[in-house]
């Protein structure tokens, strides 16, 4: 059993780190991008195809569980073993990078489109940014700076058309706006624990904690819920991907470049969603929306940029 150790080890709970390097992005951090946003960009379609038959606590208990087990299937998940003084810090990151945020989004999107569910995503940087940089005392570079504040602008387009919806509709905004302060910690705690030990036993051992806390949310939506076939089949793809590899992907991504670098993926990820959600569920976008896309791809393209 492999054993890894770190003396150096700040005894702080709520800790981060610099990535492995600060160069602009380099073709295998492109591919980490790429598949972590393939994957979450589809995610909320198919937590909107659960939901047809599926009660929103049924939803997150069954995406983590088969995200569980699909790497479970990898020793690498299962052999390294975790020194003490990062235990806790494990058990943090179940909770806010798994268990809140996931039980967060399938009630959000009983009010919020799955498009716009995920345009919303691309708030993540800017608390990331922000955490970082109480974390490590220094504010992100300048560049990185343009890029979110010019990604943040993009994201009130998207959000602007939404206040039409009424008070439901801006709960399930105000909702994913949480989802993303929670996924803005876990970034940060999740890149000194990658270096560490590696994303499959972080990832595994999170994936763990999320499900025994979720389980008793799925226990009491089992009278609303129907097995059907379609929507079931969404949340196995859901969990073994967006749960599961996904994860693995994005926390390879943070370890090697830093938590707010990393979270890029996050002003991608509505492009994917966007599509999707026009494509196959006939959503309606506005054009405002659309053209805060454009802002948040040039916010995406300025974080990427070297640190400085």
């Amino acid at each position: 059993m492999a054993v890894v150790t770190d003396t150096t080890a700040s005894r702080r709970l709520l800790q981060t780190a610099e990535g492995a390097h600060s160069a602009a992005f380099t073709p295998a951090d492109w591919g980490l991008v790429a598949t972590a946003v393939l994957i979450w960009g589809s995610s909320f379609l198919l937590i909107a195809e659960g939901l047809e038959s599926l009660s929103p606590g049924m939803v997150t208990w069954l995406r983590i569980a088969f995200g569980w087990l699909a790497l479970g299937t990898l020793p690498a998940a299962r052999r390294t073993r975790i020194a003490a003084e990062d235990r806790t810090r494990l058990l943090l990151v179940g909770v806010v990078w798994l268990a809140v945020p996931m039980t967060i989004f399938p009630v959000a999107e009983q009010w919020v489109s799955s498009s716009v569910t995920g345009m919303l995503n691309g708030a993540l940087p800017l608390f990331s940014a922000g955490i970082a940089a109480i974390l490590l005392q220094r504010l992100p570079g300048v560049r990185q700076r343009w890029g979110i504040a010019i990604g943040f602008m993009g994201i009130v387009a998207i959000a602007l058309p939404t206040i039409e919806g009424g008070s439901r509709t801006a709960l399930g905004v105000s909702l994913v706006i949480v989802a993303m302060m929670s996924y803005g910690v876990a970034g940060n705690l999740v890149v000194p624990l990658q270096q560490r030990y590696g994303s499959l036993a972080v990832i595994w051992r999170a994936q763990s904690v999320a499900l025994v806390l979720t389980a008793p949310y799925a226990v009491t939506g089992l009278g609303d819920s129907r097995f059907e076939w379609q929507p079931v089949g969404a949340v196995v793809v859901l969990g073994a991907f967006g749960t599961g590899f996904a994860f693995v992907a994005a926390g390879d991504l943070m370890g090697r470049v830093g938590a707010t670098r990393g979270s890029i993926i996050a002003y991608l990820i509505p492009v994917v969603a966007l599509v999707l959600g026009v494509l196959l569920r006939d959503e309606h976008v506005a054009a405002l929306a659309i053209a805060g896309l454009g802002l948040v791809l040039a916010g995406a393209w300025l974080t990427s940029r070297a640190g400085r």
